[in-house]
């Protein structure tokens, strides 16, 4: 199937491992221009090198995402400056970071989670909309959870700011639906992949401890891979995805226990 979207031009945050690298990639492939962010020098070597086998411009850049809106900015001037207007932006960079339920975490550390998994996308999405808007083009793609849509996990701030990120998606997405531009919403499920929180769960937990929670919770008896979240990425960025808008698509290998 041909997606239509060679030469376009992406952003991807955290584009250097898991679901970041595997939508790099699965871009790439389409011969989409990549501009991607890390806060790992080497990964953007790894990766540069990854890319220079490609057709295509690419741009990686250390930066840190965080709540803050001259630095968003200050990401996308560099962005347009490198590979041009941005007609793609996938929201990947995210995580609980070690939160816990309301009653037992600090404020601060609620606030930070969603500072990384709802402000710093939202005001991308702002940003970046604007030259989507004039070019009457775009696709916004967001990287949220299961735990957004359904209850799970220990950390409250996390699902919330995910719901959080999955509503905003889908009132942007009516919003921008006559101009061209798409925005949806993946929710990945337990997805292992190298220095993810999945695989440190492996790998710090007992053997009984990881087999109870697969047979509790993944019916296809292991972890996802990055891969079909990368593949997903791609085609909602396609042209032959122009009628799907405010979606949110579970990733999740039949994880999630709701019906909607």
């Amino acid at each position: 199937m041909d997606l239509g979207i060679k030469g376009k031009n992406a952003l991807i945050t955290g584009g250097t491992r898991g679901l970041g690298l595997a939508s790099l990639k699965s871009l790439s492939s389409e011969g989409v221009n990549i501009a991607y962010c890390s806060r790992s020098v080497d990964g953007i070597k790894e990766t540069n090198n990854f890319l220079k086998g490609k057709d295509i411009k690419f741009f990686g850049i250390k930066h840190e995402i965080k709540n803050n809106l001259d630095s968003l900015k200050d990401l996308v001037g560099k962005v347009e400056e490198n590979i041009g207007s941005i007609d793609i932006l996938v929201n990947n960079v995210g995580g609980s970071l070690g939160s816990d339920s309301l009653l037992k975490d600090e404020l601060e550390n609620y606030e930070r989670v969603f500072n990384i998994n709802f402000w710093a996308s939202l005001k991308l999405m702002k940003i970046v909309s604007e030259g989507m808007i004039t070019n009457r083009w775009g696709r916004i793609i967001n990287i949220a959870s299961i735990f957004g849509r359904e209850y799970g996990g220990k950390s409250s701030s996390y699902m919330s700011s995910k719901a959080s990120l999955i509503a905003a998606t889908k009132h942007m997405a009516i919003e921008t639906a006559k101009l061209g531009i798409t925005v949806n919403s993946i929710a990945p499920g337990s997805i292992k992949h190298d220095g993810g929180s999945w695989e440190k769960f492996v790998n710090n937990s007992s053997k009984e401890e990881v087999e109870d929670f697969i047979n509790e919770n993944l019916p296809m008896g292991d972890f996802g891979s990055p891969e079909p979240v990368g593949a997903m990425v791609a085609f909602l960025s396609s042209s032959q995805a122009f009628t799907i808008t405010g979606a949110c698509i579970n990733i999740d290998a039949g994880q999630g226990r709701s019906l909607f």
